[in-house]
């Protein structure tokens, strides 16, 4: 069994995290960009490990990435002058209540994330992972300095499914749609 090294910057969400805008069967392209897998995780605010692991990898990686977010300047911005991934959905997202008295962080990746189930055996049926699900993830921290943006980015490692949630986005789930009911219509009549 491999030992788990301890990298500042990598995180390991507690179990409660909800995953919204769940992009990790297929890369997507945002505004044009390179096709990418992603999910926002939605963090309760009363999961404070989780948040000061966060808060913890963040400031990891702005001390690690100093040179990179200095760039061609004379000094490393403060780590209050740039951008981190770390937001608040009570302010970022009022009308959402998915995102009530939440915190979420959206973490992308260029390769596809392992995915597994709660015994850690890979998730293959496409149909077990959606916006909504509660599960756990591996994210890494790191500084970026692109275009003239310096900040804290979030990359996906691997998803860790714990339990169904409902499903956000208004769409059902073809098994919950034909679930079997004691009143089920005689359509064989």
């Amino acid at each position: 069994m491999a030992k788990n090294v301890l990298i500042p910057t990598k995180v390991i969400t507690g179990v409660n995290t909800r995953w919204s805008y769940a992009n990790v069967w297929d890369p997507k392209s945002i505004n044009g960009g390179a096709p990418k897998y992603s999910v926002s995780l939605i963090i309760p605010k009363s999961d404070t490990v989780t948040i000061n692991k966060i808060n913890a990898a963040i400031q990891a990686a702005y001390e690690e990435g100093q040179s990179k977010l200095k760039g061609n300047g004379k000094s490393v911005p403060p780590l209050t002058a740039i951008k981190t991934p770390l937001r608040d959905g009570d302010l970022e997202r009022p009308d959402d209540e998915a995102y009530k008295n939440s915190y979420f962080i959206n973490a992308n990746s260029a390769t596809a994330p392992g995915i597994v189930d709660a015994d850690r055996q890979p998730i293959l049926e496409r149909s077990e992972v959606y916006s909504g699900v509660y599960g756990r993830a591996s994210i890494n921290l790191y500084a970026f300095n692109s275009n003239g943006n310096k900040g804290i980015a979030c990359g996906l490692n691997n998803l860790q499914k714990i339990r169904d949630g409902e499903p956000l986005g208004g769409k059902s789930r073809a098994e919950d749609d034909f679930a079997t009911t004691d009143d089920e219509d005689d359509f064989l009549d």
